[in-house]
C-alpha cells in the first residue's frame, strides 16, 4: 500500500516565519495560448520538506550532493501523543537506541500537531531537547515531524494566541545542529499520518537544486497490506 504524506502546494499555504510566500498561478493558459504554463515561487522549505546539512551548517553538504537513494527510509513509527503546546520531547520519550532495529534509519514522530496545519497554533508545536537529538544520533537515526521542525518555532510579532516561550526553550537551532552535523535526514511537514503501521518505508525524494539547503518532497509510505 502507498500513502501519500505530503502537503499539497499552493498559494497563501501556511510557510515557516520569515520565509517566503508560495505562489503558484497561471502564466501562459489554454484560452489564450493553446497550452498551459505556471509561475511557482516557494522557498525551499515549504510544505512537506526535506533539509539538507547546509540548511543550519555552512559547511555542510547540499541536497545535490546527497545520493538520491539516501531519501528512501526505512522507517519506524512513534506515537507521541499527547503533547502540549510547545512542550519539550525528552530523550525517554523515544525509543532506547539499542531497542531500534539496526535497518531502521529514521523515526517518524507522530506529534499530532498535523491537525493544525493553516491555524496559528501550528507554529507552537512540541520540539526535540539536544538531548533527545543526541539520542537519535546515538541510534544513527534521522526524524521525519509532522509539524514545522524538530526545533522551537517563533510566534508571530502580536500573536496573543499563541503561549510565549516560558524562557526554557533553547535558541538557535541546537537539534538541526545534532542531526545534520552527522548528515542525518531530516523530514518536515508530513501529514497522514493515522493508522500507518510501526513499519513502513518513507520516500522523501527532493528536487535536485544545485548548492540547495533543503527541497520540497512528494512524501509516500509504503507497506504490506
Amino acid at each position: 500500500m502507498l500513502r501519500d504524506l505530503s502537503r499539497p502546494i499552493e498559494t497563501g499555504m501556511p510557510t515557516y516565519p520569515g520565509d517566503p510566500d508560495v505562489t503558484l498561478a497561471p502564466d501562459a493558459t489554454h484560452g489564450a495560448d493553446g497550452y498551459a504554463t505556471s509561475r511557482f515561487r516557494t522557498g525551499t522549505h515549504a510544505g512537506t520538506h526535506v533539509d539538507a546539512p547546509r540548511h543550519t551548517l555552512p559547511e555542510g553538504e547540499a541536497i545535490d550532493e546527497r545520493d538520491v537513494g539516501e531519501f528512501a527510509f526505512d522507517a519506524r513509527l512513534v506515537d507521541l501523543r499527547p503533547l502540549e503546546q510547545r512542550e519539550a520531547i525528552a530523550p525517554e520519550a523515544l525509543p532506547d537506541p539499542g531497542a531500534i532495529d539496526d535497518d531502521v534509519d529514521l523515526l517518524l514522530l507522530r506529534t499530532g500537531w498535523a491537525s493544525h496545519w493553516g491555524s496559528d497554533r501550528y507554529r507552537d508545536h512540541p520540539y526535540l531537547t539536544a538531548a533527545t537529538a543526541e539520542r537519535c544520533r546515538a541510534a544513527d537515526v534521522g526524524v521525519g515531524l509532522d509539524a514545522f521542525g524538530p526545533d522551537p518555532t517563533p510566534t508571530a510579532r502580536g500573536d496573543t494566541e499563541s503561549p510565549a516561550s516560558d524562557g526554557d526553550e533553547p535558541d538557535g537551532t541546537p537539534a538541526h545542529d545534532v542531526l545534520l552535523g552527522d548528515s542525518l535526514p531530516i523530514v518536515e511537514n508530513l501529514c497522514g499520518l493515522d493508522d500507518l503501521p510501526t513499519r513502513f518505508r518513507l520516500y522523501a525524494f527532493p528536487l535536485r537544486l544545485r548548492g540547495g539547503d533543503g527541497s520540497p518532497v512528494r512524501a509516500a509510505a509504503e507497506w504490506d497490506d
